[in-house]
């Protein structure tokens, strides 16, 4: 499998703070059948005002760990981003750690804040579109507008936008309302990939596995291994 959404990348978000723990998170994903891991570090200006250049020397350093390690699976680095205006220069020089490509496209990993989409946010996804950067919105299933009424996520499906939602909310792992909404999402066929979002051992650990098997239920095991191996594959330029 490949998880295209973590935060393991040590001591730069809210995810792992050190060294040992993120190690221990990647061991932990390779002994439940991930192979490839992503790492995905939060870049929320004046929160965490990570740069492309800035990841790039960070991640350097942490795969040279994970090599000497030998730990039995590979990292990759990309980055979530929070919707916002700030992102329209990133694209426009290229400062962007895209997740992948899709269609042609560069894809973007990107986040409304938790409890709103933020008015504009349309106007903003049709200009990305335009510079043929797609956004791929992570974990829509937990946003509380949205849990409301999931129609509300629609213009953004249609306009084009992938989808991912996070392993834990079909585990239950993010209450009721996330499990109902990731559900209903999977079975309109609206999720491109299903990731874990990891952010520690304690209480959002790297579960895809789990997650894996509760998609499995709800649609099936070939439209399951397409959430958390074939599309992946297809973003990574694999396949």
């Amino acid at each position: 499998m490949i998880d295209m959404h973590s935060h393991i990348l040590p001591g730069i978000d809210d995810g792992a703070q050190e060294v040992p723990e993120a190690l221990l998170m990647l061991q932990k994903a390779a002994e439940h059948g991930v192979k490839i891991q992503v790492l995905t570090p939060h870049i929320q200006i004046g929160r965490y005002d990570n740069t492309l250049k800035s990841l790039q020397t960070e991640f350097t350093r942490f795969e040279g760990l994970v090599q000497e390690k030998e730990l039995n699976i590979q990292v990759r680095l990309a980055a979530e981003i929070r919707i916002g205006p700030e992102i329209l220069p990133l694209v426009q020089t290229n400062a962007i750690p895209w997740l992948g490509t899709w269609q042609g496209q560069r894809v973007m990993l990107m986040e409304f804040p938790h409890n709103q989409v933020p008015v504009g946010a349309m106007n903003l996804v049709q200009w990305l579109l335009k510079h043929e950067a797609l956004p791929m919105i992570a974990h829509p299933e937990r946003n509380r507008e949205l849990q409301e009424n999931m129609q509300k996520l629609m213009p953004f499906v249609e306009a084009g936008c992938l989808v991912q939602v996070t392993a834990g909310s079909l585990t239950g792992g993010f209450g009721a309302q996330a499990h109902r909404c990731a559900v209903e999402l999977l079975r309109a066929g609206q999720v491109t990939l299903l990731a874990t979002d990891c952010h520690n051992m304690k209480y959002r650990p790297p579960d895809l596995n789990e997650g894996a098997k509760a998609a499995t239920e709800i649609v099936g095991e070939s439209a399951a291994w397409d959430l958390v191996h074939s599309n992946p594959s297809t973003l990574l330029s694999l396949s």
